[in-house]
């Protein structure tokens, strides 16, 4: 009986030491900058570790880049733009992969311009130049945003640029507009040295395009096997998220550690700006943060087939599902 006491008694202890040392990667959509802040705020204030998981988070190249490496099992855990996430699922049927919590209830895609190349609203888009990374989630977007603003496409030279040049190519009035995040883009002139009141931002959500913005996306075999810890995961993220909104501050720092060549205020400001314009909307603050109205978004993936071809009929309980989501979203105040 001795011997199999110890013997039970070693088993449960290698039991919560393998759960406890679970290794969760998690790629981001971009770089780590101030709206990815709360992942890291998540780490550092142990919500992870309390439900057993190793998360390690990687920076991204793209909001569209993000997708395929769920998809393939590279990651279990990714942040994407679920438009995106649509369109590559249409392309790739059966693709294991799908949206399980909604980050940005407003999406952050923009133009942004300058007044002084004569960038003051969508209509001044024609005739002018666009430089667009083509990678890019607001450029995916560009087409919708066009036609519910009667743009000719035709009639705007666009300019593929690399993310690293998207700005100072701005800054420097090689194009007039870029195509971008509205809080990445903006603060990042603004670092260049572009005077704020010269700076257009014309946020895509505010001219006819009504669609979601990025989300938390799973590897859909993962998940079946893994349910509980997709489930804890989500947990964590939003108990991050609630801190972050709590105390910006902290947040930014657990950000700075991991990119210490980042500067705190602007990213926190860059955080701040996020979370008026795109996660704390009416519908979150009543309703919580992660679920989505699915009558919106069945008028979202109606709104992409204007200038998408589906080759699939489109469902939106393949894009999104609310499974591993606690009733009622998480409260971020």
């Amino acid at each position: 009986m001795f011997k199999f006491l110890i013997s039970f008694l070693l088993f449960i202890f290698l039991s919560i030491k393998s759960f406890a040392d679970t290794k969760i990667p998690f790629t981001l959509d971009w770089k780590f900058e101030g709206p990815s802040a709360p992942f890291f705020n998540a780490i550092d204030k142990g919500y992870f570790k309390s439900a057993g998981l190793d998360v390690e988070i990687s920076p991204g190249k793209g909001s569209l880049a993000a997708i395929p490496k769920v998809a393939t099992g590279a990651f279990p855990f990714g942040f994407a733009d679920i438009n995106s996430l649509i369109k590559f699922l249409d392309q790739n049927p059966g693709a294991p992969v799908i949206a399980i919590m909604m980050i940005y209830d407003k999406p952050p895609f923009a133009i942004i311009g300058r007044k002084s190349l004569g960038i003051n609203s969508p209509a001044d888009l024609i005739g002018s130049v666009l430089g667009a990374p083509p990678p890019d989630g607001a450029w995916a977007q560009f087409p919708s945003f066009a036609k519910a603003n009667s743009l000719d496409i035709n009639k705007i030279k666009v300019e593929p640029v690399g993310f690293s040049t998207r700005e100072p190519m701005l800054a420097e009035g090689k194009v007039d507009s870029v195509t971008g995040y509205s809080f990445s883009s903006y603060l990042n002139l603004v670092r260049l040295g572009v005077p704020e009141n010269d700076v257009t931002t014309i946020l895509m959500a505010d001219h006819g395009l009504n669609l979601y913005g990025n989300a938390i996306i799973v590897n859909t075999d993962y998940a079946k096997a893994n349910s509980d810890v997709v489930k804890s995961f989500l947990v964590a993220i939003g108990k991050g998220w609630k801190d972050a909104v709590a105390n910006p501050s902290s947040a930014i720092e657990s950000l700075v550690k991991r990119n210490p060549a980042a500067d705190s205020k602007l990213e926190e400001r860059r955080f701040k700006l996020a979370l008026s314009g795109n996660v704390m909307t009416d519908y979150v603050a009543k309703n919580g943060m992660g679920n989505i109205d699915y009558a919106r978004f069945e008028k979202a993936i109606n709104q992409l087939s204007e200038t998408y071809n589906y080759k699939t009929t489109p469902n939106a309980k393949l894009y999104f599902t609310d499974a591993y989501l606690p009733k009622g979203g998480f409260k971020l105040k």
